[in-house]
Protein backbone atom coordinates (compact mmCIF):
# COMPACT_ATOMS: atom_id res chain seq x y z
CA UNK A 1 0.00 0.00 0.00
CA UNK A 2 2.39 2.24 1.10
CA UNK A 3 4.54 1.57 -1.66
CA UNK A 4 1.17 2.07 -3.86
CA UNK A 5 0.55 5.23 -1.95
CA UNK A 6 3.77 6.56 -2.07
CA UNK A 7 3.88 5.58 -5.53
CA UNK A 8 0.92 7.40 -6.70
CA UNK A 9 2.47 10.86 -4.22
CA UNK A 10 5.16 10.23 -6.45
CA UNK A 11 2.98 10.43 -9.64
CA UNK A 12 1.15 13.19 -8.04
CA UNK A 13 4.14 15.40 -7.60
CA UNK A 14 5.45 14.19 -10.54
CA UNK A 15 2.60 15.55 -12.24
CA UNK A 16 2.02 18.51 -9.99
CA UNK A 17 5.92 18.78 -10.97
CA UNK A 18 4.75 18.51 -14.27
CA UNK A 19 2.19 20.83 -13.72
CA UNK A 20 4.94 23.44 -12.25
CA UNK A 21 6.92 23.39 -14.89
CA UNK A 22 3.70 23.55 -17.49
CA UNK A 23 2.55 26.31 -15.30
CA UNK A 24 6.05 28.10 -15.10
CA UNK A 25 5.94 27.62 -19.17
CA UNK A 26 2.32 29.46 -19.43
CA UNK A 27 3.46 32.76 -17.07
CA UNK A 28 6.81 32.85 -19.25
CA UNK A 29 4.55 32.23 -21.89
CA UNK A 30 2.20 34.92 -20.55
CA UNK A 31 4.90 37.22 -19.84
CA UNK A 32 6.32 37.31 -23.37
CA UNK A 33 3.43 38.20 -24.57
CA UNK A 34 2.70 40.60 -22.42
CA UNK A 35 5.86 41.83 -23.23
CA UNK A 36 5.66 42.07 -26.83
CA UNK A 37 2.64 43.71 -26.00
CA UNK A 38 4.55 46.50 -24.65
CA UNK A 39 6.98 46.62 -27.27
CA UNK A 40 4.43 47.06 -29.54
CA UNK A 41 2.95 49.91 -27.45
CA UNK A 42 6.15 51.76 -27.52
CA UNK A 43 6.13 52.09 -31.81
CA UNK A 44 2.52 53.35 -31.38
CA UNK A 45 -0.64 51.33 -31.72
CA UNK A 46 -1.96 49.24 -34.17
CA UNK A 47 -4.87 50.97 -34.66
CA UNK A 48 -4.35 53.34 -37.36
CA UNK A 49 -7.75 55.01 -36.17
CA UNK A 50 -6.50 55.35 -32.55
CA UNK A 51 -3.40 56.58 -33.70
CA UNK A 52 -5.21 59.18 -35.64
CA UNK A 53 -7.22 60.43 -32.83
CA UNK A 54 -4.04 61.01 -31.06
CA UNK A 55 -1.81 63.04 -33.33
CA UNK A 56 -1.58 66.34 -32.88
CA UNK A 57 -3.32 68.64 -35.13
CA UNK A 58 -1.06 69.77 -38.54
CA UNK A 59 0.12 73.41 -38.33
CA UNK A 60 0.74 75.64 -41.34
CA UNK A 61 3.95 75.21 -42.23
CA UNK A 62 6.59 74.34 -44.81
CA UNK A 63 8.74 73.04 -42.77
CA UNK A 64 8.80 69.05 -42.04
CA UNK A 65 8.17 67.98 -38.75
CA UNK A 66 10.92 66.48 -36.17
CA UNK A 67 11.54 63.20 -36.61
CA UNK A 68 10.52 61.12 -33.53
CA UNK A 69 13.01 58.79 -31.92
CA UNK A 70 12.78 54.96 -31.96
CA UNK A 71 13.92 51.85 -29.17
CA UNK A 72 16.90 51.99 -31.62
CA UNK A 73 17.94 55.62 -30.97
CA UNK A 74 18.08 56.36 -34.53
CA UNK A 75 16.51 59.22 -36.60
CA UNK A 76 13.09 58.40 -38.55
CA UNK A 77 13.42 58.77 -42.21
CA UNK A 78 12.62 62.37 -43.80
CA UNK A 79 9.58 62.55 -45.29
CA UNK A 80 10.00 63.71 -48.74
CA UNK A 81 10.00 67.29 -49.49
CA UNK A 82 6.53 69.02 -51.23
CA UNK A 83 7.30 71.17 -53.58
CA UNK A 84 5.64 74.84 -52.50
CA UNK A 85 2.90 76.30 -53.86
CA UNK A 86 2.91 78.47 -56.67
CA UNK A 87 3.02 82.16 -55.66
CA UNK A 88 -0.33 84.07 -56.42
CA UNK A 89 1.22 87.10 -58.34
CA UNK A 90 2.70 85.07 -60.75
CA UNK A 91 0.77 85.20 -64.06
CA UNK A 92 0.24 81.99 -65.63
CA UNK A 93 1.73 80.83 -68.53
CA UNK A 94 1.09 82.19 -72.13
CA UNK A 95 -0.33 79.68 -74.34
CA UNK A 96 -0.10 81.85 -77.20
CA UNK A 97 2.16 80.98 -79.99
CA UNK A 98 5.36 82.70 -79.56
CA UNK A 99 5.80 84.43 -83.16
CA UNK A 100 9.35 85.75 -84.03
CA UNK A 101 9.50 89.32 -85.06
CA UNK A 102 9.71 90.25 -89.17
CA UNK A 103 13.14 90.33 -90.30
CA UNK A 104 14.47 93.75 -90.20
CA UNK A 105 14.75 94.66 -94.26
CA UNK A 106 18.73 94.87 -95.36
CA UNK A 107 19.99 97.94 -98.06
CA UNK A 108 19.32 96.86 -101.53
CA UNK A 109 22.54 96.54 -103.16
CA UNK A 110 23.79 99.30 -105.05
CA UNK A 111 22.81 99.51 -109.07
CA UNK A 112 25.88 99.36 -111.15
CA UNK A 113 25.86 102.29 -113.66
CA UNK A 114 24.83 101.98 -116.78
CA UNK A 115 26.05 105.34 -118.18
CA UNK A 116 28.79 105.73 -120.43
CA UNK A 117 32.10 107.01 -118.91
CA UNK A 118 32.68 110.50 -120.03
CA UNK A 119 35.33 110.73 -123.06
CA UNK A 120 38.90 111.08 -122.61
CA UNK A 121 39.90 115.01 -122.59
CA UNK A 122 42.72 115.21 -125.26
CA UNK A 123 43.29 118.83 -125.03
CA UNK A 124 41.41 121.85 -123.24
CA UNK A 125 42.31 125.52 -122.08
CA UNK A 126 45.84 125.84 -121.52
CA UNK A 127 47.14 123.42 -123.69
CA UNK A 128 49.57 124.08 -126.47
CA UNK A 129 52.17 122.64 -129.07
CA UNK A 130 51.56 120.93 -131.96
CA UNK A 131 48.23 119.13 -131.57
CA UNK A 132 46.64 122.13 -130.90
CA UNK A 133 48.01 124.02 -133.95
CA UNK A 134 46.70 121.46 -135.72
CA UNK A 135 43.30 121.36 -133.86
CA UNK A 136 42.82 124.89 -135.23
CA UNK A 137 43.60 124.77 -138.98
CA UNK A 138 41.52 122.06 -139.11
CA UNK A 139 38.71 124.29 -137.00
CA UNK A 140 40.02 127.09 -139.39
CA UNK A 141 39.24 124.94 -143.18
CA UNK A 142 35.33 124.83 -141.58
CA UNK A 143 35.16 128.28 -140.65
CA UNK A 144 35.01 127.56 -137.13
CA UNK A 145 38.43 129.45 -136.04
CA UNK A 146 39.04 132.88 -138.23
CA UNK A 147 42.89 133.65 -137.19
CA UNK A 148 46.17 131.34 -138.14
CA UNK A 149 46.82 128.34 -135.53
CA UNK A 150 49.25 129.72 -132.32
CA UNK A 151 49.64 126.66 -131.08
CA UNK A 152 48.05 127.81 -127.74
CA UNK A 153 44.57 126.69 -126.50
CA UNK A 154 43.35 129.94 -125.14
CA UNK A 155 39.47 131.45 -124.74
CA UNK A 156 39.47 132.10 -128.69
CA UNK A 157 40.45 128.17 -129.35
CA UNK A 158 37.68 127.06 -126.69
CA UNK A 159 34.85 129.30 -128.05
CA UNK A 160 35.88 127.72 -131.94
CA UNK A 161 35.21 123.84 -130.07
CA UNK A 162 31.90 125.02 -128.63
CA UNK A 163 31.03 126.58 -131.20
CA UNK A 164 31.90 123.03 -133.81
CA UNK A 165 30.59 120.70 -130.76
CA UNK A 166 27.14 122.41 -130.56
CA UNK A 167 26.42 122.76 -134.77
CA UNK A 168 27.35 118.87 -134.09
CA UNK A 169 25.32 117.82 -131.36
CA UNK A 170 27.74 116.88 -128.85
CA UNK A 171 28.09 118.41 -125.71
CA UNK A 172 29.48 122.03 -125.89
CA UNK A 173 32.27 122.45 -123.22
CA UNK A 174 34.71 123.98 -124.90
CA UNK A 175 37.53 121.13 -123.91
CA UNK A 176 38.75 118.42 -127.05
CA UNK A 177 37.81 115.07 -126.40
CA UNK A 178 38.05 112.14 -128.20
CA UNK A 179 34.53 112.25 -129.65
CA UNK A 180 35.09 115.70 -130.65
CA UNK A 181 38.60 115.40 -132.07
CA UNK A 182 37.07 112.23 -134.29
CA UNK A 183 34.61 113.93 -135.51
CA UNK A 184 36.91 116.72 -136.33
CA UNK A 185 39.17 114.74 -138.35
CA UNK A 186 36.28 113.00 -140.17
CA UNK A 187 35.68 116.19 -141.87
CA UNK A 188 38.57 117.70 -142.53
CA UNK A 189 41.73 117.19 -144.38
CA UNK A 190 45.50 116.68 -142.79
CA UNK A 191 46.87 120.51 -142.74
CA UNK A 192 49.46 121.52 -145.06
CA UNK A 193 52.37 123.22 -143.67
CA UNK A 194 51.33 127.18 -144.64
CA UNK A 195 47.66 126.20 -142.78
CA UNK A 196 49.82 125.19 -139.62
CA UNK A 197 52.70 127.94 -139.61
CA UNK A 198 51.53 130.61 -141.53
CA UNK A 199 53.57 133.92 -142.49
CA UNK A 200 50.95 136.06 -140.28
CA UNK A 201 47.91 136.28 -140.04
CA UNK A 202 47.68 140.05 -141.12
CA UNK A 203 49.67 141.24 -144.12
CA UNK A 204 53.53 142.62 -143.64
CA UNK A 205 53.30 146.27 -143.16
CA UNK A 206 56.06 148.44 -146.05
CA UNK A 207 59.00 148.50 -143.97
CA UNK A 208 60.01 151.45 -142.84
CA UNK A 209 63.21 152.68 -144.43
CA UNK A 210 65.26 152.37 -141.11
CA UNK A 211 64.43 148.48 -141.18
CA UNK A 212 66.23 148.61 -145.05
CA UNK A 213 69.95 148.05 -143.27
CA UNK A 214 71.81 145.55 -140.99
CA UNK A 215 69.70 143.19 -138.86
CA UNK A 216 66.27 144.92 -137.66
CA UNK A 217 63.05 143.60 -135.47
CA UNK A 218 60.62 146.16 -137.91
CA UNK A 219 57.43 146.45 -135.59
CA UNK A 220 54.65 148.17 -137.29
CA UNK A 221 51.89 149.73 -134.78
CA UNK A 222 49.93 150.51 -137.91
CA UNK A 223 49.45 146.56 -139.36
CA UNK A 224 50.13 145.07 -135.97
CA UNK A 225 52.75 142.76 -137.12
CA UNK A 226 56.59 142.06 -136.06
CA UNK A 227 59.03 141.33 -139.08
CA UNK A 228 62.22 140.24 -138.42
CA UNK A 229 64.90 142.18 -141.45
CA UNK A 230 68.34 140.79 -142.07
CA UNK A 231 69.58 143.64 -145.24
CA UNK A 232 66.29 144.52 -146.09
CA UNK A 233 64.95 140.68 -146.68
CA UNK A 234 62.03 139.75 -144.44
CA UNK A 235 63.26 136.18 -142.27
CA UNK A 236 60.03 135.78 -140.30
CA UNK A 237 56.64 137.60 -139.75
CA UNK A 238 54.43 137.57 -136.67
CA UNK A 239 51.53 139.45 -134.86
CA UNK A 240 51.82 141.44 -132.11
CA UNK A 241 50.14 143.71 -129.70
CA UNK A 242 51.01 146.53 -127.75
CA UNK A 243 49.91 148.62 -124.71
CA UNK A 244 47.42 150.15 -124.22
CA UNK A 245 46.66 154.25 -124.04
CA UNK A 246 47.82 154.30 -120.25
CA UNK A 247 50.90 152.49 -120.76
CA UNK A 248 52.02 153.07 -124.22
CA UNK A 249 54.68 150.85 -126.20
CA UNK A 250 57.75 153.80 -126.62
CA UNK A 251 57.96 154.72 -130.45
CA UNK A 252 61.29 155.07 -132.44
CA UNK A 253 64.85 153.16 -132.73
CA UNK A 254 66.42 151.17 -129.88
CA UNK A 255 68.78 148.20 -129.56
CA UNK A 256 68.68 145.28 -127.39
CA UNK A 257 70.12 145.52 -124.66
CA UNK A 258 69.54 142.31 -122.97
CA UNK A 259 67.51 138.76 -123.62
CA UNK A 260 66.08 136.64 -120.86
CA UNK A 261 64.43 133.39 -121.92
CA UNK A 262 62.64 132.55 -118.72
CA UNK A 263 61.74 136.21 -117.45
CA UNK A 264 59.18 136.97 -115.24
CA UNK A 265 58.02 140.78 -114.58
CA UNK A 266 59.06 141.86 -111.14
CA UNK A 267 56.78 144.51 -111.47
CA UNK A 268 53.54 142.64 -112.20
CA UNK A 269 54.84 138.97 -111.24
CA UNK A 270 53.87 137.70 -114.86
CA UNK A 271 55.98 135.36 -117.22
CA UNK A 272 57.91 137.14 -120.09
CA UNK A 273 59.33 134.25 -121.91
CA UNK A 274 61.90 134.88 -124.51
CA UNK A 275 62.19 138.44 -123.39
CA UNK A 276 64.25 141.28 -125.81
CA UNK A 277 64.42 144.84 -123.93
CA UNK A 278 64.93 147.60 -125.91
CA UNK A 279 63.76 150.38 -124.01
CA UNK A 280 63.78 149.92 -119.77
CA UNK A 281 61.34 147.70 -118.66
CA UNK A 282 59.68 147.13 -122.29
CA UNK A 283 60.33 143.82 -123.92
CA UNK A 284 59.53 142.42 -127.41
CA UNK A 285 58.54 138.69 -125.52
CA UNK A 286 56.04 135.66 -125.98
CA UNK A 287 52.48 136.40 -124.28
CA UNK A 288 50.02 133.64 -123.01
CA UNK A 289 47.26 135.94 -122.64
CA UNK A 290 47.10 137.35 -126.31
CA UNK A 291 47.36 133.73 -127.24
CA UNK A 292 44.47 132.73 -125.38
CA UNK A 293 42.12 136.14 -125.87
CA UNK A 294 43.67 137.82 -129.05
CA UNK A 295 43.33 141.85 -129.23
CA UNK A 296 40.62 141.93 -126.44
CA UNK A 297 43.47 142.68 -124.30
CA UNK A 298 47.06 145.10 -124.11
CA UNK A 299 49.98 144.99 -122.82
CA UNK A 300 51.60 147.41 -119.99
CA UNK A 301 53.97 148.75 -122.59
CA UNK A 302 55.84 145.24 -124.02
CA UNK A 303 55.82 144.14 -128.04
CA UNK A 304 53.50 140.69 -126.84
CA UNK A 305 53.71 137.78 -129.85
CA UNK A 306 51.40 135.16 -129.39
CA UNK A 307 52.95 132.67 -131.71
CA UNK A 308 55.06 130.91 -129.09
CA UNK A 309 57.41 128.89 -131.34
CA UNK A 310 58.11 131.75 -133.67
CA UNK A 311 59.19 133.98 -131.07
CA UNK A 312 61.30 130.79 -129.27
CA UNK A 313 63.39 130.83 -132.99
CA UNK A 314 63.61 135.20 -132.87
CA UNK A 315 64.94 134.49 -129.61
CA UNK A 316 67.42 132.07 -130.64
CA UNK A 317 68.68 134.26 -133.84
CA UNK A 318 68.29 137.86 -132.12
CA UNK A 319 71.56 139.62 -130.82
CA UNK A 320 72.21 142.32 -128.22
CA UNK A 321 72.53 145.06 -130.38
CA UNK A 322 70.56 144.05 -132.77
CA UNK A 323 68.10 147.08 -133.93
CA UNK A 324 64.15 147.49 -132.86
CA UNK A 325 62.45 150.01 -134.68
CA UNK A 326 58.68 150.42 -134.08
CA UNK A 327 56.73 152.69 -135.79
CA UNK A 328 53.15 153.70 -137.57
Amino acid sequence: MTDSGMGSASGAYGRGGGGGRSGRAVAVTAAGVLATAVLAAGCGPLDPEADAQRQPPVRATTAPPAPSPTDDGKGAAEPAATAPPASPSAPPPSTEPVTAPPPTPSSPAPTPSTAPPAPQILMRTGSEGAQVRELQARLRQIGHFGRNPTGYYGTVTADAVRSFQAKRGTGATGSTDAVTWRKLLAMTRTPTADELDPPTERPVAKPDKRCLTGRVLCISKKSRTLAWMIDGRVVSAMDVRFGSEYTPTREGEFPVYWKSRDHVSTLYDTPMPYALFFSGGQAVHYSADFAANGYGGASHGCVNVRDKKKVAALFDQVKNGDKVVIYW
